[in-house]
C-alpha cells in the first residue's frame, strides 16, 4: 500500500521543482519580494516532498522483531519536520519583507512575472488536489500534510498575484512587502497546525470521536446480562488504529464459547472502521480481580 503512495511524493517533488524554477524566474523579472517569498515556500515544498518520499518508504516496511506494530509512526516525523520547515520559511520571508518595507523599490515586467507565477500556482493546485485525494483514500498523514502545504502555497500565490497586480496602477510600493508579511503569517498558521497534529500522533492520541462511537456501538450490540466490557482503549499510529478491550462473561463459559464471542466482536470492529488492529482480553464476571484492571495499570497487586 505505502509503496504505491510514493508516486504521489514523486508528483510533489516534480511540482516543487517546476514551481521553484517558474517562481524564481518571476522574481528575477519583477524584483518583487512577495514573489520571492512565494519561491522560498516552494523550496520548502521540495524539502518536504523529499522527506515524504523517504518516510513513506520506511512506513511501507512490514512489522519486524523490533517494530511488532509496524512502522506507521514514521509518518508523524515527516509531517512534523515539514511543519518546522514551513515555520523556518515563514521567518525568512518575514525578514526579506521587512527589509523591503524599509527600502521600497519599483517592480519591473509585472505582466510577464504574474503569468509565470500563475502557471506555477496552477501546477501546485493540480498536484495538491491529486495528493489530497490519495491522502483521504489511503488515510496517509504524510500525504495529508504535503497536500495542505501545497494548497497553502496556492493561496499564497493567489494573494501575491493580486497584490503585485495592484502595485503598478496604484504606485503603492509598500503593498508588495506587506503582502509578503501576510503570506508569512499564513504560513506560520499552517505550520503550527501541522506540527501540532504530528505531536498528537506521537503522543498516542486516541482515534477520532466518530470512530470511537462506532467501536462502542459494536460493543454495546453484544452487551447483555451475561456479557459486559470495560477498559476500552484506542490509539492511532499513522494510518493504523489500535483498539483494546476487556470482555467479561460468566466464569462457567467454555474456552470455545469465549473465543467465538471475541472473534465475532473483533470482526465487527474491523468492519466498522478501517485499518484497525483489535486486541481483546476475556475475563470472568465472577472473579473480583476482573474489575481491578479498568485503569491503565492493574490495581490490587
Amino acid at each position: 500500500m505505502k509503496n504505491s503512495l510514493t508516486r504521489y511524493a514523486w508528483l510533489s517533488i516534480a511540482a516543487a521543482i517546476a514551481t521553484i524554477g517558474l517562481k524564481a524566474a518571476a522574481y528575477h523579472l519583477t524584483g518583487s519580494v512577495s514573489l520571492l517569498s512565494d519561491a522560498l515556500e516552494s523550496l520548502v515544498n521540495l524539502a518536504g516532498a523529499l522527506l515524504a518520499l523517504a518516510v513513506l518508504t520506511v512506513a511501507a516496511r512490514p512489522p519486524d522483531d523490533d517494530h511488532a506494530y509496524g512502522h506507521g509512526k514514521a509518518e508523524y516525523f515527516s509531517s512534523g519536520a515539514e511543519g518546522v520547515m514551513i515555520l523556518l520559511a515563514a521567518a525568512s520571508i518575514a525578514y526579506a519583507a521587512i527589509q523591503r518595507l524599509l527600502a521600497p523599490r519599483p517592480l519591473e515586467q509585472v505582466g510577464i512575472g504574474l503569468v509565470v507565477t500563475g502557471v506555477a500556482a496552477l501546477i501546485n493546485l493540480l498536484a495538491a488536489l491529486a495528493i489530497r485525494g490519495a491522502a483521504r483514500k489511503h488515510d496517509s498523514v504524510t500525504l495529508d500534510a504535503n497536500a495542505k502545504h501545497l494548497m497553502t502555497d496556492v493561496w499564497t500565490s493567489a494573494g501575491v498575484i493580486a497584490a503585485v497586480a495592484l502595485v503598478r496602477p496604484t504606485g503603492w510600493l509598500w503593498l508588495d512587502p506587506v503582502v509578503a508579511l501576510v503570506v508569512a503569517a499564513n504560513i506560520i498558521r499552517e505550520g503550527v497546525h501541522i506540527v501540532g497534529g504530528s505531536i498528537s500522533g506521537l503522543m498516542d492520541t486516541a482515534i477520532s470521536p466518530e470512530e470511537h462511537q462506532k467501536v462502542e456501538a459494536v460493543l454495546d450490540g453484544f452487551v447483555s446480562d451475561q456479557i459486559k466490557y470495560h477498559a476500552l482503549r484506542t490509539r492511532r499510529a499513522g494510518r493504523r488504529r489500535f483498539v483494546s478491550v476487556h470482555i467479561l462473561v460468566p466464569g462457567g463459559w467454555t474456552v470455545h464459547d469465549g473465543h467465538e464471542l471475541l472473534e465475532n466482536i473483533e470482526a465487527n470492529i474491523r468492519a466498522a472502521i478501517p485499518n484497525v488492529t483489535v486486541l481483546t482480553h476475556l475475563e470472568s464476571l465472577d472473579d473480583p480481580a476482573s474489575w481491578e484492571d479498568i485503569g491503565l495499570d492493574r490495581k490490587g497487586q
